[in-house]
């Protein structure tokens, strides 16, 4: 019976060896056929593998925002101030193995100097080496030094600066510039992707992205005159004069402070406009300094709770508080508690919109202002005089408010 099995076995294994003989012989094409399905099947896989790589962020997707960054980041410049500052006193100078070791005092019997560093961002808007950057970043600076996405450094000169928004202007000269387009607010809603440039915590520049949150921020007390882009782009200590850029590559803002309980960024920060940024460098370079319209008033926000006290009927507007003596305002005629409610036409509806307004008309020129006294509506024309420059603040101790938190 085995012999049987073995001998049906042998005999299969030859008709099959003889066929495939056969096959191969005389239709060699037939086994061809087979091993070109077997590679079709394959060829597929392959051409993934090939294609993935381009999926998650290669130089043509449609979610890269590598050609803006790469337009605008070599004219976003590292802004390094210094100024000689003295050291506190050392609590361990009274610990003579101390003084031993490390020095007691100079021969003049000062303490020992130290220059303090101050770390921020800028950029370059115009190919003849001006910059914008934050006046803080600058502030008391005796020398300024400027760092080029490209390894080239040198000093600038401080062209001007304007407290009340907080910008400054720098001046270098180099050949070659990168310079950044400016783009228009017109153009900018919320919800649109931008980019944040800079140096933060000096690791080197650096792009983060994230959308505006908000447009036209006021009441934060960080400037006098407040517009600010709100963005939920990563901004850091560091990042202070860098570049907010749209999706294009063009500067939107100039990023100023963040909202950080910590020092680090949680999601919202401040850029000063570039409709504000263009106006502050047209009028620095053409003057020195920022000329704006002013006319004597302490004003007040007119609140609800306000009118009621009062007896109002108005409940927006910005109230007189009190009157320059023989500044502009007072010359027209206003007086403590009237309700300032349009200048040529533009309405006021709290304090923040009276100064804006206010300061946006040209020294020397008469303006039309509209106000209730007493429940009656009046109209009185104001010579607007020149805003005296804010008084000087103290200057901060070493060390402290280095960045201004963005």
């Amino acid at each position: 019976m085995l012999r049987r099995f073995w001998l049906f076995f042998a005999q299969a294994v030859t008709v099959l060896l003889a066929l495939m003989f056969i096959i191969s012989t005389l239709k060699p094409q037939w086994l061809q056929h087979q091993g070109q399905f077997g590679r079709q099947l394959a060829e597929p896989i392959v051409a993934l593998r090939e294609v993935a790589p381009g999926i998650g962020g290669g130089h043509h997707a449609e979610d890269s925002y590598a050609d803006a960054a790469q337009k605008a980041m070599p004219a976003v410049v590292n802004v390094f101030s210094s100024k000689d500052g003295s050291l506190p006193p050392d609590p361990r100078q009274n610990d003579p193995l101390f003084r031993y070791f490390f020095g007691d005092r100079n021969k003049n019997g000062k303490q020992h100097q130290q220059p303090a560093a101050n770390l921020g961002s800028g950029v370059i808007v115009s190919p003849d080496g001006y910059i914008l950057t934050n006046q803080h970043v600058i502030d008391g600076a005796d020398q300024i030094e400027i760092a080029l996405s490209d390894g080239r450094t040198t000093n600038a000169k401080v062209i001007g600066v304007d407290p009340e928004t907080d910008l400054a202007v720098l001046k270098i000269n180099m050949p070659n510039l990168p310079t950044i387009t400016l783009g228009r607010m017109d153009q900018t809603r919320v919800g649109d992707v931008v980019l944040a440039i800079g140096n933060p915590f000096g690791v080197g520049q650096t792009v983060t992205m994230g959308i505006i949150s908000a447009l036209g921020r006021n009441h934060l007390g960080i400037n006098t005159f407040e517009n600010f882009i709100q963005t939920d782009a990563p901004i850091n200590p560091g990042n202070s004069g860098g570049a907010l850029v749209d999706v294009n590559g063009n500067l939107l803002g100039i990023n100023t402070a963040i909202y950080s309980r910590s020092g680090g960024s949680l999601g919202i920060g401040f850029a000063i406009p570039v409709s504000t940024a263009r106006s502050v460098l047209e009028s620095i370079i053409t003057t020195g300094t920022v000329t704006r319209g002013w006319i004597g008033v302490e004003p007040q926000d007119v609140t609800p709770e306000i009118a009621d006290s009062f007896g109002l009927k108005q409940k927006s507007g910005a109230i007189v508080a009190g009157v320059l003596q023989g500044g502009p305002a007072d010359k027209a005629g206003i007086k403590p508690g009237d309700i300032l409610l349009s200048v040529n036409g533009e309405e006021i509806t709290d304090t923040t919109r009276l100064l804006n307004v206010i300061a946006q008309i040209r020294p020397g020129t008469d303006a039309k202002v509209h106000l209730e006294r007493k429940n009656k509506d009046l109209d009185l024309d104001v010579l607007i005089g020149k805003r005296p420059p804010p008084p000087k603040q103290p200057e901060q101790e070493d060390g402290e408010g280095d960045d201004n938190g963005g």
